[in-house]
């Protein structure tokens, strides 16, 4: 039995959300539109949330796609809706930035295209990454050691807590 090393819990999770969303907004206030992309299945429940707390706090039109790959074998991508990225501003999200590479692989669809800009948003970002990638939009940030794992417990649509194994 692996012991859960509890580093986020839901309440204090909601209210990372929430910042993040706030964050987003405050970059990005000067635009009509933001594409909102979580990646399959964490980093997509994370997105409708962020999504959610935009529509409330921002006249932005929020477009929100799902992003499915395999994280282990992450060569194909694909978008819930094909559209045109030119000159558009998209937002990344997962549940955790560990190595780096499933968000750089979910990159993928969008380099086809010139946007206007690409953030990235994570509830926990994890410092060892393996691949060049900084996170712009952080709910929490934690230096482990390479053995350790972030782990992200979800029930339903709830993010109950995350934790280090």
């Amino acid at each position: 039995m692996e012991t859960k090393n509890v580093i986020l819990t839901q309440d204090v999770i909601e209210k990372k959300i929430k910042r993040i969303a706030y964050e987003i907004y405050e970059h990005n206030s000067d635009e009509q539109e933001l594409i909102i992309a979580g990646i399959w299945d964490r980093g997509m429940i994370l997105a409708e949330k962020i999504a959610a707390i935009l529509q409330e706090i921002s006249p932005l039109r929020i477009r929100l796609l799902r992003l499915d790959l395999n994280k282990q074998r992450p060569e194909g991508v694909t978008l819930s809706e094909d559209i045109d990225f030119n000159d558009r501003v998209i937002v990344l999200v997962d549940d955790v930035a560990n190595s780096g590479r499933t968000m750089l692989y979910a990159l993928k669809p969008f380099l086809q295209f010139l946007p206007k800009k690409i953030q990235t948003a994570v509830l926990v970002d994890r410092k060892h990454k393996s691949y060049p990638l900084s996170v712009d939009f952080v709910g929490y940030s934690l230096a482990t050691t390479l053995q350790d794992m972030v782990m992200v417990e979800m029930e339903n649509e709830d993010i109950k807590l995350a934790y280090l194994v």
